[in-house]
């Protein structure tokens, strides 16, 4: 295993970083911990995780800043280009308020 690499995160069945075995992001788990504040042992409840799971993936996310900045970016840009695609009626618009 080289430098850096965790044995709890996984890339081989995402196009981003996963705890292992699990389809539970590490930016899934940052969002909800960090961006919603939610307890860890909560997310690790709802999800079926070990707590370790959840601190290894908040771990991943800061020690991987620019990976994880990529990877967002590429979800952006993924979401942008669905939103692009879908044919809509007429004035209807899903940004709006």
């Amino acid at each position: 295993m080289s430098e850096g690499e965790s044995r709890r995160i996984a890339h081989e069945l995402m196009s981003e970083p996963h705890i292992h075995g699990r389809r539970v992001s590490v930016r899934q788990v940052y969002a909800l911990v960090e961006g919603r504040d939610e307890d860890p042992e909560a997310v690790a409840d709802r999800y079926d995780l070990d707590v370790a799971d959840v601190y290894h993936a908040l771990a991943y996310y800061h020690d991987h800043p620019r990976e994880m900045h990529t990877v967002e970016q590429g979800r952006e840009g993924a979401m942008e280009d669905f939103r692009e695609s879908i044919d809509r009626p007429e004035g209807v618009d899903p940004d709006a308020a």
